[in-house]
């Protein structure tokens, strides 16, 4: 059998060992690491075939049987018994073992000097060539400029026109003059006030408004890997947005339900935002720190640090706002106020979150009746008496004060 063949299927058995392994092992287990069982790098090499068979289809009977290795296996993880997996053939836990021992080809390094040599040189050249000519449009204004100067005294001498300094008629000079013409003046402070009063009008109507605030976290946070890549829901994380008035901050302990299997980041990295795989890795450690959570013995150590986040988005104190009514009652996306964050690398601040941009929204989105018992008989009753099918969530009343401020 050819050496390509050979190599072809092997291929196949890694490939195929890789997806039972993640359907079946990824859970509990990590290759190269200690998770809630131990690293498989090596499995092959330090137990038999046979006795690994026997282990991964049915390891309770093993333990039971008196098997030593079993048993040792039993007590270093203090009695946690590993699921079996009896509908596993021989074929699929060799392919598994495949999967657990092979070792990728480390990437070759290849020096691109000469091309990046010519990159600079080609960046020096086209640098160059815009001073020269940015010096050359200079040049070529003052040469014009000067010109036009001469040529202009050239035609008032041979026009005959006196331009001596002697010859010009003493003028009034033009701050005089205006302030002599009360129309002007009079025009003058009126716009002068008129354009003050506009600034600063603009300026008040600013403060508090913190649109774009987008401030560095303790722990990095991607909600452009979490809830775009992953595609976790936003209500997973951010579970009291569906009963409360607050969204809340979530948990760690709700950060560690996946990541006490997942410690390093294996997905793309962010080269547009220079986000490299080890800078995610760090973060997950960051996280762990703050959780006392001990990654070689997979147990909690008790020393926890506090996460001081910083929040981004703050309602006046006698604003009221509840999510559940928003999210739940009305069924509105939180996308409709927090705007893309599946596409946030680092979670800022979308909308104005200003009364009349609430009023706008209320003034154009319809209420959701349908299989609504809630609004269900007044939505019937108001229809009529406003002679439309759907009503607004103003002309439910959502435009009265006492609902945001009481």
């Amino acid at each position: 059998m050819s050496t390509q063949k050979i190599e072809a299927q092997d291929d196949s058995k890694i490939q195929a060992g890789k997806k039972l392994f993640n359907t079946n092992c990824a859970a509990c287990h990590k290759i190269n690491k200690r998770a809630v069982g131990p690293a498989l790098k090596g499995a092959s090499a330090k137990y038999d075939k046979e006795w690994l068979y026997s282990w991964i289809k049915n390891s309770t009977a093993m333990v039971k049987s008196g098997d030593a290795q079993a048993i040792a296996i039993y007590e270093e993880y203090n009695g946690s018994v590993m699921t079996s997996f009896p509908q596993l053939s021989n074929d699929d836990i060799d392919n598994i073992v495949a999967y657990t021992d092979f070792t990728p080809p480390a990437p070759i390094a290849t020096a691109n000097t000469d091309l990046a040599s010519s990159q600079e040189s080609t960046t020096g050249v086209s640098n160059t060539i815009i001073l020269i000519a940015l010096t050359l449009v200079f040049t070529i204004l003052v040469v014009m400029l000067f010109l036009v100067q001469h040529t202009l005294l050239r035609i008032a001498k041979l026009s005959g026109v006196d331009i001596t300094p002697e010859a010009k008629p003493k003028r009034t000079p033009i701050w005089l003059a205006f302030v002599q013409n009360q129309f002007l003046v009079m025009i003058s402070v009126i716009f002068l006030l008129l354009s003050s009063a506009y600034f600063v009008y603009g300026y008040f109507m600013q403060v508090g408004v913190d649109q774009g605030y987008m401030p560095v976290q303790p722990i990095h946070y991607s909600h452009k890997i979490h809830a775009g890549a992953n595609q976790i829901e936003c209500k997973y994380c951010h579970s009291s947005a569906r009963v409360s008035k607050h969204s809340g901050i979530p948990s760690l302990n709700v950060c560690m339900n996946c990541h006490q299997n997942i410690a390093e980041y294996n997905g793309e990295e962010d080269l547009e935002n220079g986000y490299t795989k080890d800078f995610y890795t760090k973060e997950i450690k960051k996280l762990y720190a703050a959780v006392g959570w001990d990654e070689e013995n997979q147990r909690y150590t008790g020393e926890t640090e506090p996460v001081k986040w910083i929040r981004i988005h703050n309602l006046p104190d006698f604003v009221y706002f509840n999510h559940a009514q928003h999210v739940e009652v009305g069924e509105i996306a939180c996308q409709k106020c927090h705007g893309p964050v599946e596409e946030m690398e680092i979670m800022y601040q979308y909308s104005p979150l200003t009364m009349g941009w609430c009023i706008n929204c209320h003034r154009e989105t319809n209420l959701k009746v349908e299989s609504n018992e809630y609004y269900s008989k007044i939505h019937e009753a108001l229809s009529k008496k406003y002679g439309v099918e759907k009503l607004t969530v103003a002309q439910m009343g959502g435009l009265e004060c006492g609902k945001c401020h009481y």
